[in-house]
């Protein structure tokens, strides 16, 4: 159920709708070259959560990369599904559709 009414302001307004996770893989959609660096800034985590995020996406066969000279090129798997079951039946296509579209 949906309601309208105003609802109490709570001191935690940190939290997004989507994860680092998300993050970090939009932002390569957008760039595909983008160094490790940028995107931490980025998304606003280290340096060493985006290797960590990277590397599971990459493990989960959602993401790969070719080196280019000194940089990575990466490659986004938009056919693979998204993970939770509430949203299982859709695919990162969709997901980066969607947000591009913003």
């Amino acid at each position: 159920m949906v309601t309208t009414g105003a609802t109490p302001k709570r001191t935690n307004d940190q939290w997004t709708f989507l994860t680092n996770h998300s993050h970090v893989l939009i932002c390569i959609a957008n760039d595909p070259t983008v160094r490790m660096r940028d995107l931490a800034a980025k998304v606003g985590i280290t340096e060493r959560a985006v290797q960590r995020i990277v590397a599971d996406l990459r493990d989960a066969g959602y993401l790969s990369l070719e080196r280019q000279g000194r940089r990575n090129r990466y490659h986004i798997h938009t056919g693979r599904p998204m993970r939770h079951p509430v949203e299982g039946h859709c695919h990162v296509s969709e997901l980066l559709a969607a947000i591009q579209t913003c």
